[in-house]
């Protein structure tokens, strides 16, 4: 998530937390593709998963396809959902809506990317949605501790993340 629905029926609803910043300049071809969610709060869309990833490719019509999926440790099956991402302003800034659910969207911000594109840190629309993300089912303790670092200064209480098993 990889991205939990957020629902926003007002045009003032807050979009990113106070003190986040999108990345910019922001590259959506090198952002496609399949990440593993490293780590996350508890949300309740993705509750007992594990080895949860999010695929990013582009539609025909200029969305982003998101395949976001995961293990269910309860439920001991797959789990997947579908939906679609556009950029709220320009595409060549890291700020998002993600939809799941017909007309509601969710913010997907990143705050936070390597030159690479192999890490990227993700925010929500409140301190209450943080995802750290990479390429691979594991990132580098200096990254993940930049971009602890990062996410405290915003004002996220990052003791409550949980740890994504990426063992399958």
């Amino acid at each position: 998530m990889v991205c939990t629905v957020i629902v926003c029926l007002l045009p003032y609803c807050k979009t990113m937390p106070k003190g986040a910043v999108a990345v910019k300049p922001f590259d959506i071809n090198k952002y496609l593709g399949k990440w593993y969610e490293i780590a996350r709060f508890d949300y309740r869309f993705e509750r007992n998963l594990k080895n949860v990833t999010a695929e990013y490719s582009l539609n025909e019509d200029g969305t982003i396809r998101v395949l976001n999926g995961g293990y269910n440790t309860k439920e001991n099956k797959w789990k997947k959902a579908v939906g679609k991402a556009k950029f709220r302003d320009g595409k060549d800034e890291g700020k998002l809506k993600v939809s799941f659910f017909g007309p509601f969207y969710a913010a997907y911000n990143v705050i936070a990317v390597s030159p690479d594109y192999k890490y990227a840190l993700v925010a929500g629309n409140s301190l209450g949605y943080l995802w750290l993300l990479s390429r691979d089912k594991t990132m580098p303790e200096n990254i993940k501790e930049q971009y602890l670092q990062k996410a405290r200064q915003i004002g996220y209480d990052t003791k409550n993340l949980i740890w994504v098993k990426q063992d399958k």
